[in-house]
This record gives C-alpha cells, structure tokens and sequence, in this order.
C-alpha cells in the first residue's frame, strides 16, 4: 500500500508520529532461550537515519519504501520504548508486516478480536511478540533468507524483514473529552507512564559515545543485507487489553513508517559512519551489580497470546545454540516498577 509518512520525523533518536506517538529503540541484553526471565536493562538508544538521505547507497527498493533505517549486530536484541507519547493512540507493530500483538497479517485496520495493536501511553514499552500468557519472547535480529524470523515462520517467505509502524489517533469527540479531562495537558504538561527500564541506567555511557559521521560514499544503489526480527528468550511483560470502544478510535491513520535493519558493514557503506560497538555481555552486565526490572499492573487486563506467535520458535534453533555465558541476577538487582524539528520522513509503498 503506498501512502505518506503522515508527518512522521526524526528526533534524535526519537521516531514521532503525528499524534503525539514517540518511539525508541532499545539495544538490550539477549535472554537465554530457555525459560522465564525479568526485563533486561536499555543499553542506549539505536541510531535512525531517514532513507531518503541516502539515495546513492541505499538499495532501491528501500527508497521506494521510504522510512527510516538503524544497524543492528546478528542476534541483537531490541525492545521499543514508547516514553514521551503525549496523547492516547492505537500502535500496530509488525514485523516483517506479521502483527506483534495478534499474529496476524499487517492490517490497514484497527481490529479488536483478536486485538492488533498496543494502546498508548498506557502500553509503557514492548520486547518482543505476544507469545505466551503475561510474557513476551525477545525481539532478536536475523537475517533474511534463513526462515528464522518471525516473518518466516507465521508466513513461509521473507520479503518485507524491518519493522512497520502506524498509528490512529483518538476520533475528534473522545479526543476532545480526553483533553477536557486532563488539566495537565492544557499547561502543556504531557501525562506521564511508568519508569522506563534504561531510564536512569544504560545510555551514551555504558555505550561510549557515537562516532562523527563521515562522508557517505558515493556509487550506485546497492543490495544491502536485510535483517528481520525473530525471537529470543521469553520475559514477564502484559500486552495490554484495550479498555475503550473501538469507536473511539479513528477510522485513519495519522501517520505510518518503515524501519529498515541493517547490518553494521552495510551501515558503515551506506551512511559513512561507524555503528555503534557490539553490546555488553550478560555476565558482566549481571557481575556489576546492575539493576534488572519487574513490571506488573493488576488493574489492566492482560491480552490473551496469540495462537500463531506462541509456535514460533527462537533463532537458536537456526543458528545454533547461544554459547554466550548466562548468570542470573540476584534479587537486590530486580528492580520493581509502577504498580522534534527535522525533514519528514519519507513513506513510499509497502
């Protein structure tokens, strides 16, 4: 489907979609993938980059999807953090256009049953696809062309890879009412969700500073590696239910974005710059004594996990076993919580 970007642009490293809608992605710690474990800390944002930028060393087909691109290690884990959204909307998440939350095909549509999208701001963040009851499997980055994504699994081919993201707003009436009802947001003061995994710890400093860019270097348009999004280790962490009529909700969009994943040698050709160094190991994460994070809130209802998403298996049984060391924090480092001016963003078809 083509379409514009809506408005969609690049704050830092910040994605805002009309709306009010914020969105970063978190580097992380990989889980093991086996068994159940706590919310790994945020190690620094990923940088983004409009495609639009580069249109001499970006492959075709990404100018003609338009978006945004960040590099990622083989077997990286993210998860997305929706801090900073200043007005209620409704969030699809695909990846590989396969919906994180329902499992279901990317949809032009909000639908409820089953629900195929996160409800902002009260969804805080995502780690991963709506696997399993209260708990999420891990957001793992892997290449195209293996049939480990979750693109892959769910579908039987690999043709979009990335991340795809549209966002509804609120309908005008309980919009309006949403705002007669919040005197903070008349001050201009946004409402405020839980505390952020990575909010006070991880950052530029465990992470070094970022590289200056150098000159991107000229040639044709090339075919680049694309990655995809396949599943690590599984978390405790609700999907939220949303608690509002789906009426409520506008019947458009108010802005939709690609992100294209890249590997860090293709990164380094198309943008000129360094990417950012490979992340911290667990072990020594776990050994510094560093915090891990709990969240858990009994007034929301939870989503039941979808059918599809609960059979996909982890990029392990693909790529073999993660020989990375496991130590598991200790119950002091459990942390519990809770109960941008720039060009648009380029949208294209997809």
């Amino acid at each position: 489907m083509s379409g514009t970007g809506g408005g969609v642009r690049i704050d830092g490293n910040t994605l805002r979609l009309p709306g009010g809608v914020a969105v970063r992605f978190i580097r992380t710690l990989r889980l093991p993938e086996t068994g159940t474990h706590r919310l790994p800390p945020g190690l620094g944002e990923f940088p983004l980059r409009r495609v639009g930028d580069y249109p001499d060393t970006v492959p075709a087909d990404w100018l003609a999807r338009g978006g945004v691109m960040l590099p990622v290690y083989l077997r990286e884990a993210m998860w997305l953090s929706f801090a900073g959204t200043t007005e209620p909307a409704a969030l699809q998440v695909g990846v590989g256009k396969v919906c994180a939350v329902s499992g279901k095909p990317w949809s032009d549509r909000l639908v409820r049953d089953p629900q195929n999208y996160l409800v902002l701001p009260r969804q805080p963040w995502l780690d991963g696809i709506n696997s399993g009851k209260a708990t999420v499997r891990q957001f793992v980055a892997v290449p195209l062309g293996l049939g480990a994504t979750v693109e892959g699994q769910v579908t039987g081919e690999e043709v979009w890879g990335g991340v795809q993201l549209r966002a509804f707003p609120l309908a005008e009436g309980p919009l309006a009412a949403w705002r007669d009802a919040r005197p903070a947001y008349a001050a201009g003061i946004p409402p405020n969700g839980p505390a952020q995994p990575g909010a006070a710890f991880g950052g530029p400093a465990l992470m070094g500073a970022p590289a200056a860019p150098a000159s991107a270097p000229a040639g044709r348009p090339r075919r680049a590696a694309a990655m995809g999004l396949g599943v690590g280790g599984s978390m405790r962490q609700q999907v939220f239910a949303d608690d509002r009529p789906l009426s409520d909700w506008s019947t458009e969009a108010s802005g939709r974005v690609f992100v294209h994943l890249v590997t860090p040698p293709e990164w380094r050709r198309i943008t000129g710059e360094e990417p950012p160094p490979s992340p911290v190991d667990r072990a020594a994460y776990t050994r510094a004594g560093l915090p891990w994070f709990d969240y858990y809130d009994d007034e929301a209802q939870d989503l039941a996990p979808a059918d599809t998403l609960a059979s996909v298996k982890p990029v392990g049984d693909w790529l073999g076993d993660d020989h990375e060391p496991w130590q598991p924090p200790s119950p002091h480092q459990v942390k519990p919580l809770g109960d941008a001016p720039g060009k648009p963003v380029e949208d294209g078809d997809w």
